[in-house]
Parts: C-alpha cells; structure tokens; sequence
C-alpha cells in the first residue's frame, strides 16, 4: 500500500505516456480508488497515433480514426490535460503548461505540481537549414501530416491531368522523398503503390510518367533490417522505377525545385522530409541531466540519474542496454523498446511508492519488419530473413498485435479484410484541411492561403 498520497505528473500521450499511464491504473488501481494516488497526463492531443499505420492510412488501406487511441477512454481513471510542458522544475516539483484554457483566457501558462514526473514527450522532426525547406516541406510524422500528404499525391494526378503545361504536369508527377528510414521508405512505398492504383482512372496519366525519388545520405537504407535485406529493398524499389539516390544530400528545395548535393534537380511539387527525429524541446527546459544528443540520462530501473521521483523512456530516455556485449550501448529509441520500457516504468513507479525494490529494464532486440506497399515487405526477425509476401504478412501480424485495445485491433482487421474484397478508395478530402474555405469564399472573404503550395 501507498504510504501516502502521491501526484504522478505523465508529460506525453505517446507510446510511453499512455502506456504507462495505462500500467499505473491497472498496479494503483485500490490506490486510485481510496484516493491515495492521482495521475495527470498531459499530452497536445486528446490520442495516441499508432506509427507504424501511419503509411496504411497515407495510402488509404486504414481509417484515419483507427490509427488512434482516444486517451481519455483508455485512461478513464486518469485526469487528461490537453496542452503542452513548456518547462519544468524537478527541484521545485513544479511544471509549466500552456494548455488550450489558457490561450483562451489569455493567461499564456499555469503551473501544476506534482510529486513522481514521468517525461515521455516523445520526439519532433529533425531539419536543418535547407532553402525552401520550411516552405515546400511535407513532415510524415503525426495522422494530420498522413492523410494530408495523400490528399496532396492525389491533387497532384488531378493536376497533372488537367494542365496543359508540361513544366507544371511534370513537377507535380514528381514526389521526392528525404530520408531512407521506415517511416521514408514505408511512406514511399504504400504512396507508390497507391498513386499507381489510382493512375488507371485518368485517362491522360500513366504509371510511367511518374517519378519517385528517394534521397538517404548514408550508403544504405533500413538499417534496422540488415544489410542484405536493406540492398534487397533497393532493388525492389528501383525495379518500381523509383530512384533511389544513396550518399546524397538534399542542397536546397526553394522555388519548387529539389537541388541535390551531386547537382541533379527536379522540379516538385511534393517534398517529404523522414530524415530522423530529434529530443522534444521540453527536455533542454527542465533542471535534469542530458546527455550530448540533448536525451534524459536514465538508469537501467528506468529513473532519471541524480534526480529522485523522476523516472523516463521511450525517444527522449538514454536508456543503458544490459542486454548488450559492448559497454555503453543504449537502447533504441524505437517502439518495440518503448512498449516494453513503459510496462516495467509504471511498474517501478509502483513499486517505488510501496516501497518495494526496483526491476531491471532488459529486452533483447528481436528484429525489424518493414512494408513496401501492398502485399510487400522485408523482415529480420530472430536471424530469419524474409522478403515479398511473408515479410508484409509478418507486418501486418506483429503490428496488429501491438496496437492497443481490442477495439483497434477489430477495427483495423475488418477494414484489412474488406480491402481484401473491395477495390482501394481513391479520393481527395482536401477541403477538411480547411472547412471553413467554401463559407468564408460566400461570405465575401478570402479563401485561407495554403503554405505548401498543394492547389
């Protein structure tokens, strides 16, 4: 039993953040009820995205709604704060929010207290200072980026087919891709894969006139799923007709116009940026230790070096791999760690308010899985390499398995299966990026200026 009452602050509703959230319910739950424990979650928006699916619903084969966990159903025995930590005091067990109540009331921030923090805000974007970077740029990292970058594909075919300039039809048939990760090559691939579909419906556009361009700086891509099956992935792509531009950087993307570092351009319309992740700014906002790459210095129970009551995980934790031969090596800061870091987290939060000894975070990295469109993939997985359909059926599984709650899980299967016997969606819901457009057009106004150029 709790000994005494105790605030659990939970900054972030990702993978880590309500996961854990999730544990502390379920190990607190008499605690909870008897009032000895209550847990704050804050987190920018009221759901979890589930990552992994964000391709899917880019290329049309999920629901947008089923790539999310609504939080407050999940975490009925939490209290959900809609906003963000703009800074922290561990010392003062104090940290700052800006949520949506206080933009309306004007206040700019409030201060909430608590006594066990858990940071899990996850991570942002990783640009750099690249011309035309901030302007023509597509980032694929939350569902609003997904499905708006599949509206924009589609207005690109719609685009194509009906200007009688070659130089614009020839920029918006050009998508270039930045960033030879999952969430690049996943993203290329299910949006290839879909714009190919949807190209037999216009009568003016072939498969053939569409260039698809993958820029990676290294001189592989999917690390993750060793190098043979990530020079397989190369050459599958490349028989798709995809470029796949290795040791090669980005130079510029001003005026439309994709420079790279070898001096090859293409004018695009569309350029999406996957190139790596970086620390949440929050982190560099708080009184704990960081390491050099900007991420909290944990412990292998998962708390936070030289802090007590402060425990973290997932992207912004520099979590020790005992598991690993080499000293020094950290976990990566990908979701099959954060999953499994977030279950033995809320579990060590509860032990330490009992009282009880602290576990050890071990988990042996098991392998990668990887989607290149429909019925595509590649897989390592135990040392065993798989390719084509048996990897995409493998994604398909594992991911499956890990998406949380059942609900999910039966939603996503039975659109899974119905795609199995109906023909793909091809549609453009572009006007839900800005509803309101129509109205204020009728009203006399101005229709509202789209920053990435897509109409």
């Amino acid at each position: 039993m709790v000994k005494e009452r105790a605030r659990i602050l939970v900054v972030g509703g990702g993978y880590v953040g309500m996961y854990t959230a999730l544990r502390l319910q379920k190990k607190l739950k008499r605690e909870i009820r008897r009032g000895q424990v209550e847990i704050t979650v804050v987190s920018p928006d009221p759901y979890m995205t589930y990552q992994p699916f964000l391709p899917e619903a880019a290329a049309g084969s999920i629901s947008p709604r089923h790539v999310v966990v609504p939080l407050r159903r999940v975490l009925d025995k939490c209290r959900v704060v809609i906003g963000e930590a703009t800074a922290i005091d561990h010392n003062k067990r104090t940290a700052t929010l800006s949520t949506l109540a206080t933009e309306e009331e004007g206040t700019g921030t409030e201060e909430l207290s608590y006594d066990e923090l858990v940071l899990a805000p996850g991570s942002i974007s990783r640009t750099l200072p690249i011309p035309g970077l901030a302007e023509h740029g597509i980032g694929f990292k939350t569902v609003e980026e997904a499905i708006g970058l599949r509206n924009h594909v589609i207005e690109q075919l719609d685009i194509a087919s009906s200007t009688r300039d070659p130089a614009i039809r020839d920029a918006a048939l050009t998508f270039v891709f930045v960033g030879g990760g999952y969430a690049g090559v996943e993203a290329l691939g299910e949006l290839e894969d879909m714009a190919r579909y949807a190209v037999r419906y216009y009568h003016n556009v072939q498969a053939d006139d569409m260039k698809w361009i993958l820029v990676e700086a290294s001189n592989r891509i999917l690390p993750e799923v060793g190098e043979e099956m990530g020079t397989y992935t190369v050459t599958q792509l490349r028989r798709r007709n995809i470029q796949v531009l290795l040791e090669t950087r980005l130079a510029s993307c001003a005026d439309r116009v994709a420079v790279l570092d070898d001096g090859q351009r293409f004018p695009t319309r569309t350029l999406v940026w996957t190139a790596g992740v970086k620390p949440h700014p929050v982190l560099a906002a708080t009184d704990l230790p960081l390491t050099a790459h900007g991420r909290l210095r944990c412990t292998a129970e998962l708390t936070i070096e030289g802090a007590t009551h402060a425990w973290a995980a997932g992207d912004a934790a520099a979590v020790p791999d005992v598991t690993a031969d080499a000293p020094g090596t950290e976990t990566a800061p990908n979701a099959q760690h954060a999953v499994r870091q977030a279950k033995v987290l809320g579990d060590n939060i509860a032990h330490s308010l009992r009282g009880e000894p602290l576990q050890t975070y071990a988990h042996k990295y098991v392998g990668s899985v990887a989607s290149l469109g429909l019925h595509k993939g590649v897989a390592q997985v135990y040392g065993r390499k798989l390719k084509g359909y048996p990897a995409w059926f493998m994604h398909r599984v594992y991911h499956l398995s890990r998406v949380p709650t059942f609900n999910r899980k039966a939603r996503v299967l039975a659109e899974w299966t119905l795609a199995g016997l109906f023909k793909r969606e091809i549609v453009s819901l572009g006007s839900l990026e800005h509803p309101r457009a129509e109205f204020e057009l009728a009203a006399g106004g101005k229709p509202p200026h789209d920053p990435k150029g897509s109409n």
